[in-house]
This record gives structure tokens, sequence and C-alpha cells, in this order.
């Protein structure tokens, strides 16, 4: 199995930042000029790039729309999300050239509208974000830039977008994001489990190419690389090396 290799800038106000188990008030910005580093990313060898709307996230909306079409002309093939609500947000990212829009809080309290974009549009030219966080015993899926509590879980919703012409899930362990300890294994060994048709994308903790090794051992077909690339604990070229063949978006993504 291959595995994709996609690098993550999260926009707050324009800028580069990251924020420690999703929390707004601690934020550490790295860089003013996100195109820039989208563009060394590209030069870098990079095919994909993971674009998060902060703002957008929280408050709703697409607030940092501009930056995401300015990126998305360099050529990466971009996935993109925070702030959709709609499907008026999907088609103005889809207008801006994004290749795959990130449903996250829309897909939890609103599969079965979700449904019907994936119906309509295909299954490619979305990613299902179902962020988690271990709470009381089960894997709950918190909302709205991981701010709001929502009843249903990990194990309710991977498995029925499955069902319903999902093809990839992108899971980040809310409390490793951005902490550097390493991905959780076993949340993507359960995710194989229980959702075995989906190309999973792990998010939340690396800070080696080992821990790529280890997600990719452990089912997923895609990582996210977040600060851990941005503090230079490795390149982006040596992540790439451990890449795949690459899978154009529109075809089967798997074993």
């Amino acid at each position: 199995m291959s595995i994709d290799i996609i690098p993550a800038i999260d926009l707050r106000a324009g800028q580069v930042v990251r924020l420690a188990q999703g929390d707004y008030a601690r934020q550490t910005t790295y860089a003013n000029d996100p195109l820039a580093l989208a563009e060394t990313y590209a030069a870098d060898g990079a095919r994909w790039l993971h674009l998060v709307d902060l703002d957008g996230a929280k408050a709703g909306g697409l607030a940092n729309l501009a930056v995401i079409e300015a990126i998305a002309r360099t050529g990466l093939s971009v996935q993109a999300g925070g702030g959709v609500r709609g499907i008026g947000d999907v088609h103005r990212l889809f207008d801006a050239g994004v290749r795959r829009v990130v449903l996250g809080s829309v897909a939890i309290r609103e599969p079965v509208r979700v449904a019907g974009w994936l119906e309509r549009h295909g299954g490619e030219r979305f990613t299902i974000a179902l962020d988690t966080r271990w709470v009381d015993d089960r894997w709950t899926l918190p909302s709205a830039g991981w701010t709001q509590p929502e009843t249903r879980t990990l194990d309710d919703l991977a498995p029925w977008y499955a069902a319903h012409g999902a093809r990839h899930l992108l899971c980040t362990d809310i409390d490793r994001d951005g902490m550097l300890a390493g991905f959780n294994l076993a949340l993507y060994r359960h995710l194989a489990v229980i959702a075995p048709t989906l190309a999973v994308q792990a998010s939340g903790g690396v800070r080696s190419v080992d821990d790529i090794l280890a997600a990719k051992a452990a089912g997923a077909h895609g990582v996210i690389l977040g600060r851990g690339l941005l503090e230079g604990r490795f390149t982006l070229r040596e992540a790439l090396a451990l890449q795949g063949p690459f899978v154009q978006a529109g075809e089967a993504t798997g074993c």
C-alpha cells in the first residue's frame, strides 16, 4: 500500500499558524506568507496540500478564501476546509480550484445532507474530517473548530459515511494535535476495522519519518504533516521519499 504525504498549512488571519490541541488561545505563528510556504512545498516535490481555514472553522464561512484560491493556482492539488456550512461554500471552493473539499462540522451535524453532496459530486471530491477526542470511553466528535460537543461518535459516523459514498476520511486525535507526541496508532487500527473501505489520512502528533512509517503500518493511506515539518524536525523531501506511487484524484485509493 502506498501512502500520500500531505503537508498542511493552517490559516488564521491570513497567517500560517498552529494551535496546540485545537486551542485557539494556544497559537504559534510560523509565517506571514502562506503562498510562499506553499510554493516551497511544491518546489520540494509535494503534490497535495492540506489547507485549514481556522477562522472559518470556528465561526463559519470562508474567511481565508482569497489565500486558498491563490495557493490552488500554484499547481498543487489542494484539499481545503474550515467553515464549510452549505453547498454554496462547497461550490466556492471548487470554483477557487480546490480539488477536494474537507467537511468537518457539517459532516458531523448533518450527515444526510452531506451524503447528498457525495452522491451529486462523487466521493473523490470530498474529504470527511472526523476529528476526535477520547471522552468517557468513546471517540467523541467536537465541532466548530473543536469547540462544541456533539452527540454522534466516530464509531457512528465513520462506517455510515463508508456506506454512503465517502472515499477519504481525515481523522485527528485532537489531544495529540500540535503536541509532537506521535500518531495514535490504535485509533487508525480501529478505523481500519470499522471502516475498511475508507482511505484514512492520519493527523495529529507526527514528529519524525518513523511516525509516518508507523501510521502506514497501522493502515493509514495518507499523513498530514504540520508542526513537525514547520519546525524542521524532518524535511518534506525526507517524508516524500516514503511515498509510494501517487494516486490522482478520481482514481481508486487503497491497498
